[in-house]
């Protein structure tokens, strides 16, 4: 019995051009969007960002799908650098400093893991809807398409990124930035879903500069 691989169980065929090609032959793209604070905004920006958002809603004529990627943030070496501050420090009050600092960031792991989120939105286009089918009928009637020419993948490429692009135009009046994936993005993209341990980040924020000060 031949043993199954991985991409096997996956609906992707094939990532190019910044575009995802499912095996139906359908299209995807990825945008990743900011984040902004919602509560520190007054009542009157929190309902006109609501009201966007709406807007935004009922002008689509296409599905979208949200994905929401948390990763664990791997602070170890973030600690290893501070300890390294700590030990070069000749001054004792930056010393002390230093020490509480790194006990309190300590503490931080110490009480759950550190989280990072990212947020994502992924836009579909099939070859039927640049023949006129749209929205569920593209995907009921969608046939088994052996391969897009070239002609096919760019037509249906312009019009995916056109979606893109609307998207992109309407989370920017919510204050909300959207950047589409690159290909070497996506493909870390879907490594660090099915390889989530491997794929904790770093954690590298600025040492306060009190502490580097007269080290």
């Amino acid at each position: 019995m031949s043993k199954s691989s991985t991409q096997d169980f996956l609906e992707i065929d094939q990532i190019r051009e910044g575009v995802i090609v499912l095996k139906n032959k359908a299209l995807r793209g990825i945008l990743m969007i900011s984040s902004l604070n919602f509560a520190l905004k007054s009542i009157e920006e929190q309902e006109t960002i609501i009201y966007q958002f709406q807007n935004l809603l009922n002008s689509l004529d296409f599905s979208v799908q949200i994905i929401i990627q948390s990763r664990k943030m791997n602070i170890t070496n973030y600690l290893d650098q501070i300890k390294t501050l700590e030990d070069k420090q000749t001054n004792e009050l930056l010393k002390m400093q230093t020490t509480s600092y790194y006990d309190f960031v300590k503490g931080l792991i110490e009480g759950g893991s550190i989280m990072s989120k990212t947020f994502f939105l992924v836009i579909p286009y099939t070859i039927l809807e640049s023949e006129g089918a749209r929205g569920s009928d593209s995907v009921l009637k969608m046939p088994k398409i052996p391969s897009l020419t070239e002609e096919q993948f760019q037509r249906c490429k312009s019009q995916l990124w056109q979606r893109m692009e609307f998207l992109a135009l309407g989370l920017k009046r919510m204050e909300l930035q959207a950047i589409p994936l690159s290909t070497p993005e996506l493909i870390e993209f879907f490594w660090s879903i099915h390889h989530p341990r491997e794929a904790e980040i770093g954690y590298y924020p600025e040492i306060p500069p009190e502490l580097i000060q007269g080290s």
